[in-house]
């Protein structure tokens, strides 16, 4: 049985994370809550759960429980605000100091695949352009691979995150999806150039799961970019169509020129890292590794799985035959 402190687990990653945590394995958890009103999943549910109401920006506090911790899985984030700066790259960095590298066997960091390219390379223009969200994420991966815990570290890039219930908070792109359906009367008339990963928490759980449960000396490589296989743009709006039963006439190519007419039009306000993920594109990575990676089920693995845990009524014969049979 692990000791396994944990950050953020009052999100939606978060949430997922923990329950599986407490019903899958006996190890004793130790989550650290800004408030524990928040917390949505029965952290009473067996022994060994202990909640520690408390920030990261003031994690001195549990020096002492630190220096004691087997695994430290550090999800917390801050998504904005005037203290991004300091949650994101200055707190995190000092929590994984706390700990003791020769007690502690792994550190699990969430990053974002927003500070990556294709090949896992660092993205310059993620620390130059990027949110504040963003180049805190990039300054605290470079932090961390300098400290003296960076041998035990094992750092996850998730791509689009999806998940949230009525027991779990959303996600920011899941809880959008709704909004999207909008935009598919318009953008079916076009071809547009572009391709993501996507990955649900639940699935992001089971992974974690996986690697606290591992040898730490078998996680070769240290880094796993946490997704499904890439999607095209092209695909999302042919299945969005195909589920609300839009018909698809034909298609124009959508070239750039033609997307800055129309932000113009609709008078959208962009901001430089808006603007270069527009030129990018295809913010796909190799390799990308979800529970089937390792042998295990996946929970949500395709775009047609999305939009039926999604709560967006369908409206195809051919997708309500479909889900009536199952």
């Amino acid at each position: 049985m692990k000791r396994i402190f944990i950050t953020g687990a009052s999100g939606c990653i978060g949430h997922y994370l923990a329950e599986t945590l407490i019903q899958e394995t006996e190890h004793e958890l130790f989550l650290l809550v800004r408030n524990p009103d928040k917390l949505k999943f029965d952290y009473k549910a067996r022994p060994g759960i202990n909640i520690l109401p408390g920030d990261l920006r003031e994690i001195d506090r549990f020096r002492d429980l630190l220096k004691t911790i087997d695994v430290a899985i550090l999800a917390a984030a801050a998504w904005g605000g005037t203290d991004v700066y300091e949650v994101n790259a200055i707190q995190t960095t000092r929590l994984t100091n706390l700990l003791d590298p020769n007690v502690c066997q792994q550190v699990i960091y969430f990053s974002t695949a927003s500070i990556i390219d294709y090949h896992h390379n660092l993205l310059p223009q993620a620390e130059e352009m990027g949110t504040d969200y963003i180049s805190s994420k990039y300054q605290c991966y470079q932090n961390l691979q300098k400290s003296a815990i960076a041998p035990r570290l094992t750092v996850l890039f998730p791509t689009l995150v999806l998940g949230g219930e009525t027991n779990k908070p959303y996600s920011h792109v899941f809880s959008d999806l709704p909004g999207a359906v909008k935009w598919v009367n318009l953008l079916r008339w076009f071809k547009i150039d572009g391709s993501f990963h996507f990955i649900h928490a639940r699935d992001i759980a089971q992974v974690v799961r996986h690697l606290v449960d591992s040898e730490t000396s078998q996680l070769i490589p240290n880094s796993f970019v946490l997704g499904n296989r890439r999607v095209t743009a092209n695909e999302l709006i042919e299945t969005f169509c195909a589920y609300l039963g839009k018909r698809i006439y034909f298609r124009l190519p959508l070239p750039l020129w033609l997307a800055n007419f129309f932000i113009a039009i609709f008078g959208i306000q962009m901001a430089p890292w808006d603007r270069f993920c527009l030129n990018y594109r295809h913010f796909t990575h190799q390799n990308p590794v979800n529970p089937a990676s390792f042998g295990l089920p996946t929970y949500c693995s395709t775009l047609s799985d999305v939009l039926k845990i999604s709560g967006i009524p369908p409206k195809g014969r051919a997708v309500k035959q479909q889900l009536g049979n199952r």
